[in-house]
């Protein structure tokens, strides 16, 4: 067969067209594109070696904290401590080499030694770069490292937030970037990425901020932000930044986890004995009215997050043991002491289940709602000696794995 001079060209470009990450591959903010925390990838191990899965890398020099990746392109970046600075890094996603660093603020210097450091993922469109500090220093970079502009969550908006500042991932949505600063003059603000320059802020709730990062859903047929904080579950109109419906939910001490949200329910969950709400939102004539489904113990989420696969929710729970509750009703359907208590990602209907305490354990768990099933487990070749609180992340064939000043690449794809 003779092919012409456009059809050439077009096999020509085929091999170019797959060497780099697809765009579903992508973890470009905190919990992934999505916010939900569902890894894209497939074709991973469903069994782990004796030891763990291989190492593909493993790189030092990031700085102390807890803030976990984010990937895009050939690039991974998160945050760090380094003597007097809080830092944005990037890193060579193949090696894990230190591309750059840039300040985004003061580091995180003040309470017990276990909680310093940021603890916010970055999050990138492939041109910027949105960092928040702990104390509340909001930049923009490109992505060479070099900063667009900066806004301080106090200075700027008068925020207010508890004693572990500012936790909060930023949110990249469209043209615009979302951040809760709390406080009197309004809980959320959203700006132009490009410039910083204020879009609308929801003066209407004044709650200070806590440590949650906000979940764009779509209910009623409207676009909004779910925001948690220690007094109020809300919806916050995503073009306008209009209050469209609230509810009192009280929190304790610390509120961390991340909201889900489907099909109408609104789940909530914090740690210090406060346990689990669901609400039921509906809309009808533009108006939206919240009322409580559910609540209990049966979920006590501290900051590992819980994820919501199929009709199940999965978490490593504050009593020490991985749980399966029912999203619609709260039912626990299964529970096996794991790892304990810890964080916990997804991928390729499997889960990474990560233990907070310092033995490190990690181990692989079948998604299933029929009962708990283990299919590996390791433990990082070295320890910090600190908590192991950053959440794992899986995307383009790897496992990262984040240990203070360490982190490791695992290789996760199935041969």
């Amino acid at each position: 067969m003779k092919l012409n001079t456009a059809a050439m060209l077009v096999l020509a470009t085929l091999p170019l067209l797959g060497a780099g990450p697809a765009p579903d591959s992508d973890w470009s903010q905190w919990r992934g594109p999505k916010r939900d925390g569902l890894s894209p990838d497939t074709g991973l191990l469903k069994e782990w070696p004796a030891g763990g899965p291989p190492l593909a890398w493993k790189t030092t020099g990031i700085g102390t904290g807890y803030a976990s990746v984010t990937v895009l392109g050939d690039r991974l970046y998160t945050l760090g401590d380094s003597g007097d600075s809080s830092n944005l890094v990037a890193l060579n996603l193949a090696d894990g080499k230190v591309v750059w660093t840039a300040p985004v603020g003061k580091p995180h210097t003040e309470g017990n030694k276990e909680w310093l450091g940021p603890r916010a993922s970055p999050a990138t469109d492939g041109k910027l770069i949105i960092a928040l500090g702990a104390n509340g220093e909001l930049v923009c970079l490109d992505l060479a490292g070099k900063e667009k502009w900066r806004k301080n969550m106090h200075a700027d908006f008068n925020g207010q937030v508890g004693g572990w500042k500012y936790s909060e991932s930023p949110l990249l949505d469209g043209d615009n970037v979302v951040v809760t600063p709390g406080g009197p003059k309004g809980a959320v603000v959203s700006l132009k990425k490009e410039t910083g320059e204020q879009v609308w802020r929801c003066t209407e709730l004044t709650d200070s901020a806590e440590y949650p990062s906000l979940v764009p859903v779509e209910i009623g047929g409207q676009r909004q932000y779910l925001l948690l904080t220690g007094k109020t579950v809300a919806g916050i109109a995503a073009a306008s930044g209009k209050l469209l419906w609230s509810i009192a939910r009280a929190g304790k001490t610390a509120i961390i986890p991340t909201p889900i949200y489907k099909d109408g329910l609104v789940f909530v969950t914090s740690g210090y004995g406060v346990g689990c709400n669901a609400f039921k939102v509906t809309e009808s004539g533009g108006k939206y009215s919240v009322e409580e489904a559910y609540s209990g113990k049966q979920v006590a989420n501290h900051h590992g997050g819980v994820l919501l696969v199929g009709d199940q929710l999965y978490e490593l729970d504050d009593s020490n043991e991985m749980r399966c509750v029912e999203f619609k009703t709260g039912k626990v359907l299964w529970h096996d002491k794991s790892v304990g208590k810890g964080s916990i990602a997804y991928a390729d209907g499997h889960f990474v289940v990560r233990g907070e305490s310092k033995k490190g354990e990690i181990a692989l768990v079948e998604a299933s709602s029929a009962g708990y099933k283990e299919t590996g487990r390791f433990k990082l070749p070295e320890f910090s000696g600190m908590p192991q609180w950053p959440h794992p992340v899986i995307i383009g064939g790897h496992l990262y794995i984040r240990d203070e000043d360490t982190l490791y690449a695992y290789d996760v794809k199935a041969k």
